[in-house]
């Protein structure tokens, strides 16, 4: 099809040499071929550089750069030069995919041009069983701008569940040199909060085809579970406001709460709550103005709540 978009795939590996193959035969399995496989390797101390040198080194279809460990931001970054796919993929070194995966989201980006962000559900397997999923059909999610600034809300999955138009990559990915430090793991908030705060529309797209290893050395796992709040917490939110001043943002932003809560055709009752409280914060508007878009985004949620109970 001449209007299908092609892919790049950018592996990130860190002391993953016992499961990094499998990452990549993933990649090279799918029905719908990689245009640009990268595997980055950050400086691995188990041989892993070696040994996919050995493996992958004289594989036309596999690109290899192995460089000095600077963590899992500074690996996206260097991993998306030269990039030039429309769609960027990242993909965890211990992590794989189902062959039909790049297939499956391919056919919404071929459709929707307008879409620039597709996230999926997870499988997870290993240590831990069980899926993590934004929800459990497809979901427009328009714009998520004001949500992501003002709450911090994730819209997004681990890394290896990511995939966005490559314009945008490069804009959440154009951060200061400063945070390579302090996102050496974990770096999949800059490409979920980078893309929501800049304006990026988001997809959810359930896909059954993203496996996640749950493993001691995770480092989004174990983030997820082992860091403080605070300092998790912390750590997001000077990276949103970060997002935020470049697109400088302020308090008459929140008159655009209603209209970007209109960019989702079929929002759920807990979105729109949570736009319900955002629209009611103090802004350019006067009270009674921002009390109408508050009681005018519940009404609107509780329609489409009531329409999707009729459907189950």
């Amino acid at each position: 099809m001449s209007n299908s978009v092609s892919f790049s795939v950018v592996i990130t590996n860190y002391n993953y040499r016992d499961y990094v193959g499998t990452a990549i035969e993933s990649v090279l399995a799918q029905t719908r071929a990689a245009a640009q496989l990268i595997v980055m390797d950050d400086g691995s101390t188990d041989g892993s550089a070696a040994w996919l040198v050995e493996q992958y080194g004289d594989d036309p279809r596999v690109t290899l750069r192995c460089v000095s460990n600077g963590g899992q931001l500074s690996a996206f970054v260097k991993g998306l030069d030269g990039v030039t796919g429309d769609i960027v993929c990242f993909l965890d070194a211990d992590d794989h995919w189902d062959k039909n995966y790049l297939a499956r989201i391919g056919e919404l980006y071929d459709n929707r041009r307008d879409i620039d962000f597709v996230f999926t559900d997870v499988n997870l397997f290993g240590n831990e069983q069980g899926v993590l999923g934004y929800a459990d059909r497809p979901t427009d999610l328009g714009y998520t701008a004001i949500s992501t600034w003002v709450t911090a809300y994730w819209y997004g999955a681990a890394t290896s569940a990511l995939s966005m138009r490559r314009s945008w990559a490069q804009r959440a990915l154009d951060l200061p040199s400063t945070f390579q430090d302090t996102w050496r793991i974990s770096a999949d908030n800059c490409l979920v909060f980078g893309t929501s705060v800049l304006g990026a529309r988001k997809y959810f797209l359930p896909t059954g085809m993203v496996h996640y290893r749950v493993h001691g050395a995770n480092g989004w796992w174990h983030a997820r579970h082992k860091e403080t709040q605070f300092t998790n917490c912390y750590r997001s939110r000077t990276l949103i406001n970060y997002y935020a001043e470049r697109m400088r943002m302020n308090i008459f932003t929140l008159d655009l709460t209603k209209l970007e809560f209109r960019s989702k055709p079929e929002p759920s009752w807990d979105e729109a709550r949570r736009y319900a409280k955002i629209a009611i914060r103090r802004s350019g508007a006067g009270w009674m103005k921002r009390v109408e878009r508050s009681v005018a985004i519940l009404r609107r949620g509780w329609r489409q709540r009531r329409k999707d109970g009729r459907r189950a």
